[in-house]
C-alpha cells in the first residue's frame, strides 16, 4: 500500500516534492493544490490530477499527507495551521525565530483534528538542527557553529520578492572564511551574526519602482537581513536569468569541544552539505519526513513535531531488522 501524498503550492519546493515522491517506492502523488488556474499548471506525475486550493477539503479522506510548500514569510503561518486541522501535514517553515510561535498554533490545531504535523522540515532548519543536537549532547563542554552557504536561499528570495516593487529577486549567502577557518584550527572565536556571514541581493525591479525604499526595506527586515551586512544589487530581468537561474546551496554545522579531567583533549566535529538544487535536496528531506508523519499518525499520535522529535527509523523505508542489519 501506497502512502498517498498531495502538495500545495507548485514553485521550486513542490517540483522538488514531485521528484522526490518519484523515487520513493512506497509513496504515490495524488494530487498538486494551487492557487493558480488548475489548467495552467502542468504537472511530471500522469496519474494525479491539478486542483484549486478551495478543493482541497474535499480530499481529506483520499491524502495521508500534505506537503506545504509556500514560503515562510506568509503562506505556511496561516496555511499550516489551517491544514494542520484536517491532515497529517509537512511544512519547512524557516524563519527560525518564529519557530515557537509557529509549532504552538500548529500543534493547536493538528490535536484539535486529530493529526501529526512535522514542521520546520528541511535542511536548517531541519538536518542541520539534528547535527546542532547530536553534537552538543555528545560534547557538552564546547561550541556550536553554523554557516550557511555560498548559495541561494529559498526563504530570503521569497521574502525579497514579496517588497512592493520587486518583480524577481535572488538573494545569496555568503559565509566568512576567516570565521570558518578560525573555528576549524580550534581557536573557538567569539562570532556575531555579523562576522559568520553576508548576504547578496540580485533585484529586478518593477517599472517605476522607487530603488531606495527597496533597498531600504531589504536592509532592515527583521529575521532577513537587518543582522548582516547586505549588499543589493539592481539589475536587469535579462541578468537574472543569465546570470542567476540556479539554485545551488550548502553549508557547515561545526561543534568544537573538550574532554578529560582537566579539559585536555580537544575534538570537532563537522557535517557539511554541497548542493547542486537547494529546492530539490529541501524536497527530498520534507519527502522522507512525510513518511515519518504518516507512521506517527497511524500509531495514533497527534499535534506538532520537529526534526528533534522524529526517531529516525521512522524516516527510512526499510524495516527495523534490515536497518540493524545494514548500518549499525
Amino acid at each position: 500500500m501506497s502512502i498517498k501524498i498531495g502538495i500545495l503550492g507548485y514553485g521550486n519546493l513542490g517540483r522538488g516534492v514531485e521528484c522526490a515522491i518519484k523515487q520513493n517506492e512506497d509513496m504515490e502523488l495524488v494530487a498538486v493544490f494551487t492557487r493558480r488556474d488548475p489548467a495552467g499548471v502542468k504537472i511530471l506525475t500522469g496519474t494525479a490530477s491539478v486542483h484549486a486550493v478551495n478543493e482541497i477539503q474535499e480530499w481529506s479522506d483520499k491524502i495521508d499527507v500534505l506537503i506545504l510548500c509556500g514560503g515562510s514569510a506568509t503562506d505556511l503561518p496561516v496555511q499550516s495551521p489551517e491544514m494542520a486541522a484536517h491532515f497529517n501535514i509537512v511544512d519547512s517553515f524557516d524563519t527560525h525565530a518564529k519557530i515557537p510561535e509557529h509549532f504552538s498554533k500548529v500543534d493547536a490545531a493538528a490535536k484539535q483534528g486529530g493529526k501529526v504535523a512535522i514542521i520546520s522540515v528541511g535542511w536548517d532548519p531541519g538536518m542541520f538542527s539534528l547535527n546542532r543536537m547530536y553534537a552538543g549532547a555528545i560534547l557538552p563542554n564546547g561550541k556550536d557553529y553554523t554557516f550557511w552557504g555560498k548559495g541561494v536561499s529559498q526563504g530570503h528570495s521569497d521574502a525579497v520578492r514579496r517588497i512592493n516593487g520587486v518583480k524577481d529577486a535572488k538573494q545569496y549567502t555568503i559565509p566568512s572564511d576567516e570565521a570558518l577557518e578560525a573555528v576549524r584550527s580550534g581557536q573557538n572565536p567569539v562570532l556575531t551574526t555579523r562576522q559568520k556571514h553576508t548576504r547578496e541581493c540580485f533585484v529586478v525591479l518593477e517599472e517605476g519602482a522607487d530603488a531606495v525604499r527597496v533597498e531600504q526595506e531589504i536592509k532592515t527586515m527583521p529575521n532577513y537581513f537587518a543582522d548582516y551586512d547586505t549588499t543589493v544589487h539592481f539589475i536587469s530581468e535579462e541578468e537574472l536569468k543569465r546570470d542567476h537561474s540556479g539554485i545551488p546551496h550548502g553549508g557547515f554545522v561545526l561543534r568544537s569541544g573538550k574532554t578529560g579531567w582537566e579539559n585536555e583533549n580537544n575534538h570537532l566535529i563537522e557535517y557539511s552539505i554541497k548542493l547542486d538544487s537547494n529546492p530539490e535536496f529541501t524536497s527530498n528531506v520534507i519527502v522522507a519526513f512525510a513518511r515519518a508523519a504518516y507512521r506517527m499518525g497511524a500509531e495514533g499520535q497527534t499535534g506538532c513535531k520537529t526534526v528533534l522529535d522524529v526517531a529516525p527509523a521512522y524516516l527510512s523505508v526499510k524495516n527495523g531488522e534490515t536497518l540493524r542489519a545494514e548500518l549499525l
